[in-house]
């Protein structure tokens, strides 16, 4: 671009430091996934790497175009700087809109779900899966209440979390997570972990979430009842597990002792096994 030197030199170091995100997080606390930065160095940073990412996406398809306009005019084709200041608005633009998207306290989406042989007795029963939260330096205390102010308000039967509630570790995120704590259903509130609690120390993970009154069910299950009906609710552990020495998904261990006549949820925070899950005759799988 026509541009003086000194300009496009800046431009380019500021490009650089943006795309080594994940090295200065791990230099600010030894994860790529937990950067411990001001919240809004954090959203900048995360607005910029996308920006990145974006731009070279837009800039291979403008150049792919370019290449092809040649081959069909036998000839070169010059781009004019315009046109690359514009798909460089675009990708900021479009990063500023899905950062904004991230961070914002998430909708609450609707889903009717019908289930073959559920009891009358949990006919419109009413369950909010809250999943992914990350809990962060990005998503901190005030973010986390909010989710939780909002959960409160549905007045749903159960409350679930299928994994990933933080990026940090409880010394880094007690206060971020405490308002977990405050999470409230007629039935409770139960969880499984995700791959991310086993990045941060899963054992002091599952006993501080379960001091929150969370129910953990890694590999394991609880009985809801209405009368003489009732409803399976099961969790298995992550994919990830046994990279870190824990015990993997075992659907098996999860069902033993389950009855049999009883629907069952089952908790799964990633969807790759819900085939299987199906096969063995779950009726729903949240992930």
């Amino acid at each position: 671009m026509a541009l003086p030197f000194w300009i496009k030199a800046g431009i380019g170091i500021v490009l650089l430091l943006a795309s080594q995100y994940h090295f200065w997080s791990r230099l600010s606390s030894g994860s790529i996934f937990a950067p411990e930065f001001p919240r809004a160095i954090v959203i900048l940073f995360n607005w910029a790497f996308g920006a990145i990412v974006l731009l070279a996406v837009l800039q291979i398809v403008l150049d792919l175009g370019t290449l092809a306009t040649m081959l069909v005019r036998r000839g070169s084709v010059g781009v004019p700087d315009g046109v690359r200041y514009a798909i460089g608005g675009l990708a900021g633009l479009l990063a500023a809109i899905g950062v904004a998207n991230a961070v914002r306290v998430p909708p609450v989406e609707d889903v009717e779900i019908r289930v073959r042989d559920l009891p009358p007795q949990f006919d419109g029963y009413r369950l909010l899966q809250l999943t992914d939260l990350h809990i962060s330096r990005l998503f901190p205390e005030r973010w986390t209440r909010a989710v939780v102010d909002r959960a409160n308000a549905t007045g749903v039967d159960l409350i679930v979390v299928t994994g990933d509630f933080i990026d940090g570790s409880v010394a880094m995120r007690r206060a971020d997570v405490a308002p977990l704590a405050d999470l409230r259903a007629p039935d409770g509130v139960y969880a499984i972990p995700g791959n991310h609690e086993y990045f941060f120390d899963y054992a002091a993970w599952m006993r501080h979430l379960s001091g929150l009154g969370i129910r953990m069910l890694p590999n394991a299950h609880s009985v809801l009842t209405r009368g003489d009906a009732g409803l399976v609710i099961a969790g298995v552990t992550d994919l990830s597990a046994p990279g870190v020495g824990q015990p993997g998904p075992d659907l098996d261990a999860a069902l033993a002792g389950a009855p049999r006549d009883m629907p069952i949820v089952l908790l799964d925070h990633q969807p790759k096994n819900a085939r299987r899950s199906a096969a063995r005759g779950i009726a729903i799988q949240l992930s």
